[in-house]
């Protein structure tokens, strides 16, 4: 994390030398910057860059949140020292598998931006998020859980995908609840090795049953799978 001190030690600089809220590369001065709702304003000026065309950013330091293992600085959780325990702390996270080295973790790490959701009163008592990608809405479904882009009355909905085996003479099957699941919200069954839907219903499921909790069929009626193989994606909250 040395390069995320980094520049952020530059930004509490800038603002400490102008005593107020600055433009970042622009030294053209902002008369409004102290009563302004905006601390930065990195916009392009045409005075100090001979133009308007030329983008402004912010490049994140590259950070692999499995080898962050801890956050530095002391006290927190007052007043004047990280009041908020890192709440709302972003990175751009460059592992694409595991969890977090502190905190808890929303799902499985994937490349890209993350925030830390910190509203206990620990500092690791947070947990890392992905920051939604606003130009793609697809989320890939894995084998492990999966945070989707649907919320129900703001509870996050997860998924994973899976395999079971039917006899061919029992309506019992074994789809394994993952770990913290509270309700289910859907299935969908496809036929093995195939994108072809078979069935978007089950007859019950039960969480804390571990073998044969799901029974196959629609909610009115149980029926018996022919025998043989079959992936499914669970859709549940957590």
């Amino acid at each position: 994390m040395s390069n995320y001190k980094f520049v952020f030690i530059l930004l509490l600089s800038a603002v400490g030398l102008s005593q107020a809220q600055v433009r970042i590369v622009n030294s053209i001065n902002n008369s409004v910057a102290t009563n302004s709702s905006a601390f930065i304003d990195a916009s392009s000026n045409s005075t100090t860059n001979a133009t308007t065309n030329i983008g402004k950013g912010l490049i994140f330091p590259r950070t692999d949140l499995t080898t962050f293992t801890s956050f530095s600085g002391t006290p927190t959780g007052i007043a004047t020292s990280y009041p908020n325990r890192f709440d709302g702390m972003v990175v751009y996270n460059t592992a694409t598998s595991g969890v977090a080295g502190v905190g808890a973790t929303q799902g499985t790490l994937t490349a890209g931006y993350w925030y830390y959701d910190n509203k206990s009163t620990t500092v690791t008592g947070g947990t890392w998020k992905p920051v939604a990608a606003a130009s793609s809405s697809a989320v890939n479904i894995l084998t492990t859980e999966t945070t989707t882009n649907t919320l129900i009355n703001s509870a996050q909905v997860y998924a994973i995908k899976g395999t079971f085996t039917a006899s061919g003479n029992s309506t019992a099957v074994n789809i394994p609840a993952p770990a913290g699941m509270t309700g289910l919200y859907g299935i969908t069954i496809y036929k093995s090795g195939s994108n072809t839907v078979y069935s978007r219903d089950l007859y019950s499921y039960t969480i804390a049953t571990t073998a044969g909790n799901a029974i196959t069929g629609s909610p009115t009626v149980s029926v018996v799978y022919p025998a043989g193989t079959y992936d499914y994606v669970l859709e549940y909250l957590k």
